[in-house]
């Protein structure tokens, strides 16, 4: 067991190092676009990549319902992450910073985002309570994506945004090429002390996904490794620890941008992200993988029932964050610890599924949350 935590904790570290490169890169490519668009399209893609590439591992490093149950926990896990989690930091830690108790956030950003949210979610949803998932719905998941990513090109198109400039986030490394190299420092690797330029940007962003590749696939391996040392199956454990460890860009990229006084980037790379999960790091390996293998992906009963509690779970959270977000003109430190509260409680719920020691408190969650999920699909069907 404590191989495999010890394997996680490298992966973490190694996708947190990656993510300075997309951080570089995204600053300089998105100076242009207007507030709430570079969080949602460039962060969001870029902080993303450990959730898509982590659900195309466990998909083809397992090549069964059992590897996909592995994304589904990641991808679900990362969603609650993002949207409980990144936003309540961002007040939190700037008023730690001195810089006031309270963020204003864009409600027109909010509501854009919140409403392809809920969307791709709702369709997701619905395709889960099937029971099997097939390349069609992953087509139907991936065309929502280039719909919003269509959306968010013709908002941005009829906006005149001046160049914002670009400021190095840090002073440039002084070391030698091996020190960067050691210390997995990207940006440095790839740079070199040259003038940042959009060719140089793209190639940081392909070397920072290189990087992360590894990072995740050292992250499937740890997950799958802590599930059967621990005979905990492997939802279970990737809906928590490896949803966390994705995660880590998300929020890297979310605090610098608040600390920057970009509130709504902060917040729409959060929600853009949980976009770019559901829609895209779903709906791509659930296309490919029934074109390659010719087979859907039915899981077994019993993941498939703690599947469907999870994403009712995502449901009702989005709906109730969302709800908070947009009620009031500020998003204050108790909102903050109200979305922190939320995900205590998810925490509890997963708690009572592979443990005893809280059971009498997580289970009426538990009893709710299936009571939801069987009504959906009885609507459903």
């Amino acid at each position: 067991m404590w191989l495999s935590l010890l394997l996680i904790t490298i992966s973490c570290v190694v996708i947190w190092r990656s993510s300075h490169g997309f951080e570089v890169a995204s600053d300089y490519l998105g100076r242009r676009l207007p507030p709430g668009i570079k969080g949602a399209t460039l962060n969001a893609i870029a902080s993303s990549m450990p959730e898509f590439l982590t659900t195309i591992f466990f998909l083809f490093y397992l090549r069964d319902a059992e590897g996909f149950s592995g994304g589904l926990g990641v991808t679900s896990g990362s969603a609650l992450f993002n949207l409980l989690i990144i936003p309540a930091l961002a007040v939190l830690v700037l008023f730690s910073m001195g810089r006031g108790s309270h963020i204003v956030l864009n409600r027109k950003v909010l509501m854009r985002e919140g409403a392809v949210l809920m969307v791709s979610q709702l369709f997701f949803i619905s395709f889960l309570f099937l029971g099997d998932l097939q390349a069609k719905h992953g087509l139907v998941l991936v065309l929502i994506y280039l719909a919003y990513l269509g959306l968010l090109y013709f908002i941005t198109k009829s906006k005149k945004t001046e160049d914002r400039g670009f400021a190095w986030p840090r002073e440039k490394a002084e070391g030698n090429l091996l020190a960067a190299v050691a210390t997995l420092d990207i940006a440095s690797v790839v740079l070199r002390r040259r003038k940042i330029s959009t060719s140089s940007a793209w190639g940081l962003l392909a070397a920072s996904t290189l990087v992360m590749t590894f990072g995740t696939w050292l992250l499937v391996y740890a997950t799958d490794l802590f599930g059967h040392v621990t005979n905990i199956p492997l939802i279970f454990v990737a809906v928590v620890l490896s949803a966390a460890a994705t995660s880590v860009p998300d929020t890297i990229i979310s605090l610098k941008d608040a600390r920057k006084g970009n509130y709504d980037d902060a917040v729409s790379n959060a929600l853009g992200s949980n976009i770019f999960d559901i829609a895209f790091a779903l709906g791509l390996p659930i296309l490919v993988y029934n074109l390659i293998f010719d087979n859907s992906m039915a899981l077994h009963e019993d993941v498939l029932a703690f599947t469907k509690e999870v994403w009712v779970f995502l449901l009702l959270s989005t709906v109730v964050a969302l709800a908070i977000m947009l009620i009031g003109k500020r998003f204050t430190r108790m909102k903050a610890f109200m979305l922190l509260g939320m995900y205590a409680l998810f925490l509890l719920f997963v708690w009572t599924q592979v443990g005893t020691g809280l059971r009498d408190l997580g289970e009426p969650l538990g009893d709710f949350l299936k009571a939801v999920a069987d009504g959906i699909g009885r609507w459903l069907h």
